[in-house]
């Protein structure tokens, strides 16, 4: 389904402040927030100016999930007030939030995939006939309508199950805007997005910006903050930090107001690459349908960037290798030693360890503790006799959480209870404590918060310092552009570019990546 529909060009430009102070479209006033002992939000204070893109930013815990549930009716602030133009207004729940022009749209589309867009747009407000029934008619022209209005060619009688995520997002959206919208929240909105799609968004933001709506933008991707905010605050351990027009937010500013300290990003952290013996070999792998003919090699103390669009085959080469879904030919030498991949605890087993980037759902056992997640790959290890160590675990658990920054109330707190950074750290320390040779991390450091990111960032430099050689797949290009030493592009289920560090750009990586389109190819 096509998406590909020029916006018009007038009204998307970023819109001068007035001359005269106008009322806020939305005041946040002393909101304070604590469970039990615990003080989650202290006196937070600014305001969303009407026609403006406002960036809520911080480091993961530092409260801006809470404040997005306050301000949209999920959570009751325990002090405060929101207004909205200039009204106090209590939200009890969503509904009450959307109907005074408050709402959201969250990173995790919440759609229901087997109606249609049309019946996801007016879900629980159907437009009805003079006889009472739905009048599917009247809910498909409207739909239409908001979607000319965003400027995205989407059919309203589509599947919402067929759509991609950049279309999921852009119902969602309309469906925000099909009332009287004061403030759109966008929960990091482009964190399942290719670059392509993540561009249609931003242009979007802008259009809504030019029809004066005001958005409220969290993100982690401090590049979005820069190219779509007028105005950004900054929250620090549940407290208000600053609130500053984007011409005072400059970078490294703003990263020192979120984490409290100077922060040193992307960069290779003085790493000098030292590339030791091969360490693994692939030749001709492929999987039909997913890759073919692909052949690179990792040497110890190197990190190899894998870049790519969403979609061309990443990922499917690292489960490969895991052995979660085997090649079907191809050669694999893993320390010298030919071996076949079949599954991921022979893999594991002879030296390969995979981070996949769904942590939570493979990476992780939400519901089970810290100490458990860190060690389950090695407790067979650790015991004796089929009898698990639970001092022996306990002991590995502790060590991890102090030599990873863990940040965890305890070894025996539930993993899903952490931050998605601290979360992520949990699942590096789990298959490091296998002792591999050669890791692979797909997507390290998706969905967390900067200073956690600048964190796994050393973690995987020293990681390669002491000897391992890392393949890493990512879709943030400045991450691979500063980590790797080398940059294998992937497209269509193949290697078509192998970059030196030193002779690669983003143009250069992305002109590759989409070498299949340009050439024919796939």
């Amino acid at each position: 389904m096509s998406i590909h529909q020029r916006l018009p060009d007038l009204a998307i430009g970023r819109t001068a402040a007035p001359g005269a102070v106008a009322e806020p479209a939305v005041r946040i006033s002393g909101i304070s927030k604590s469970y039990g002992s615990l003080g989650v939000l202290s006196d937070i204070s600014f305001d969303i100016g009407q026609g403006r893109v406002h960036a809520l930013v911080g480091e993961n815990g530092a409260g801006k999930s809470t404040l997005v549930k306050i301000i949209t009716g999920l959570v009751r602030p325990d002090a405060g007030e929101i207004l909205v133009k200039g009204r106090p207004a209590v939200f009890h729940t969503p509904l009450e939030a959307r109907a005074q022009g408050v709402t959201a749209v969250y990173q995790d589309p919440k759609l229901f995939p087997h109606l249609d867009v049309a019946e996801n747009m007016f879900v629980g407000n159907y437009p009805r006939t003079a006889w009472g029934t739905v009048d599917r008619a009247a809910m498909c022209r409207r739909a239409g309508e908001a979607f000319r209005n965003l400027g995205v060619a989407l059919d309203p009688r589509a599947l919402v199950g067929a759509l991609s995520m950049a279309e999921l997002q852009f119902v969602e959206i309309a469906r925000a805007l099909s009332g009287d919208v004061q403030l759109l929240i966008l929960d990091e909105p482009t964190s399942p997005l290719t670059p392509a799609e993540a561009e249609r968004l931003f242009d979007i933001v802008r259009r809504l910006r030019g029809q004066g709506k005001s958005v409220l933008l969290i993100t982690h991707r401090l590049e979005e903050v820069e190219a779509l905010a007028d105005e950004a605050t900054v929250l620090r351990d549940g407290r208000h930090v600053a609130t500053r027009p984007m011409s005072q937010m400059e970078r490294g500013v703003m990263v020192k107001l979120m984490v409290g300290r100077e922060l040193s990003l992307l960069q290779s952290h003085g790493r000098a690459a030292s590339r030791g013996r091969e360490l693994l070999r692939v030749e001709g792998l492929t999987l039909p349908g997913s890759f073919r003919d692909v052949s690179f090699s990792l040497h110890a103390g190197e990190i190899v960037g894998m870049a790519g669009l969403v979609g061309a085959g990443r990922s499917e080469i690292a489960q490969a290798l895991f052995g979660m879904t085997p090649a079907e030919s191809g050669h694999v030498t893993l320390g010298g030693r030919a071996v076949t991949p079949s599954t991921p605890a022979q893999m594991l087993g002879l030296g390969l360890a995979y981070l996949p980037e769904d942590r939570d759902g493979q990476g992780l056992i939400m519901s089970e503790s810290v100490a458990d997640n860190v060690t389950l790959p090695i407790a067979g290890r650790l015991g004796h006799a089929g009898l698990r160590n639970r001092a022996a675990e306990r002991q590995v658990a502790t060590e991890a959480v102090a030599t990873y920054d863990i940040r965890t109330r305890g070894i025996d707190k539930p993993v899903g209870q952490l931050s998605g950074g601290n979360r992520q750290k949990v699942a590096l320390a789990r298959w490091l404590a296998t002792k591999p040779a050669v890791l692979i991390l797909d997507e390290p450091t998706h969905g967390v918060d900067i200073g956690s990111k600048a964190q796994i960032h050393q973690m995987i430099a020293d990681l390669a310092v002491s000897g391992l050689a890392i393949l890493m797949i990512s879709s943030d290009l400045p991450e691979i552009l500063a980590m790797s030493d080398r940059i294998l592009v992937v497209a269509a289920g193949r290697i078509v570019s192998e970059i030196a560090r030193d002779d690669a750009t983003q143009e250069g990586v992305m002109r590759a990546a989409t070498h299949s389109m340009e050439t024919g190819h796939g």
